[in-house]
């Protein structure tokens, strides 16, 4: 792996990590709306999906794919709906910022599953890293003036974090090669089946049109940064640094998600929660350190954004 490649893929990572963080500032607005979970979904995969067909058509981008492609990128989609519907709904039983913070163990994850099944050799650092991360979300599980956060909530964002590891390691593991445009286009395709599904489950789930011109502006933006953004980043990033860098470098997302919750919604951000977060990005910076990337300056990186296929 050449320098080139290698800030090619760190950019990425931080871009993706930023672009999902911002998923609170779209979703919570959609709730104060009164649109429901599956309804916030459905728009943000649809749109997303259309978005990615209409890139993939000025590309000039083949739609085909062979039926083990199709395998692939069914599991990504399914994945990443159920990633998806688990942390939207612990929107519900804690801040977004700590539910964005939680989700945040994905990163460990990935590196327990890519040593347990894929062989990765665990490091000292990768250990330290983890009991971090683990002293991090206890300091997490109680907010202010000693008020436990919801233990639901808690177990919905390690679930969406579960399905989003596993996203990321099917993402390097696989040896299809396609645009990270088509990757996503199919994943976000079967995540819309899937949210239709799904709205079947529970009188709740319905769906329905997005009441005013406020709460589609927000749709969009769900769709564009935090879904095709965040995904094609995410891709290129595994594909050239591997999923346990890519998974690392995703500290700016609870950190994104942080900032939004407290600037935008007013959440309060406890010095027992600032403690927590910084337990986690220490550790995630211990594995950063173990890893032998060299930085160079990104403007090329940039300058090729635009030509990956």
């Amino acid at each position: 792996m050449n320098k080139q490649s290698k800030s090619i893929g760190i950019l990425c990572a931080v871009l993706s990590a930023v672009c999902y963080g911002t998923n609170p500032f779209g979703a919570l607005p959609l709730y104060e709306e009164g649109v429901n979970t599956a309804t916030v979904l459905a728009h943000r995969f649809g749109l997303a999906v259309i978005l990615l067909a209409v890139i993939m058509i000025i590309k000039r981008i083949d739609f085909k794919v062979t039926r083990r492609e199709f395998k692939v990128l069914f599991s990504l989609g399914v994945l990443f709906a159920a990633s998806s519907i688990t942390y939207y709904q612990s929107f519900h039983f804690m801040d977004a910022g700590i539910a964005s913070t939680i989700l945040f163990v994905y990163p460990v994850m990935v590196a327990v599953i890519m040593a347990l099944f894929f062989k990765e050799k665990v490091t000292s650092m990768t250990v330290m890293a983890i009991v971090l991360s683990l002293v991090g979300i206890g300091l997490l599980y109680k907010g202010g003036a000693g008020v436990s956060l919801s233990v639901i909530g808690i177990v919905l964002c390690i679930l969406s974090s579960l399905a989003y590891a596993i996203y990321i390691i099917v993402v390097n593991q696989s040896d299809i090669k396609m645009s990270s445009f088509k990757v996503t286009f199919y994943a976000m395709l079967v995540c819309e089946i899937s949210l239709i599904l799904y709205s079947f489950t529970s009188p709740e789930l319905y769906l329905h049109m997005l009441p005013s011109p406020r709460a589609w502006s927000f749709a969009v933006w769900l769709s564009i940064v935090p879904t095709i953004l965040s995904l094609v980043f995410m891709t290129v990033a595994v594909n050239h640094v591997g999923a346990t860098p890519t998974a690392i470098l995703g500290a700016l997302e609870p950190l994104t998600a942080v900032t939004i919750g407290v600037i935008i919604f007013g959440e309060t951000l406890t010095p027992r929660l600032i403690v927590g977060i910084l337990f986690i990005l220490f550790a995630v910076m211990l594995v950063v350190i173990g890893k032998d990337f060299h930085l160079r300056t990104i403007t090329h990186a940039v300058s090729r954004l635009w030509h990956w296929r």
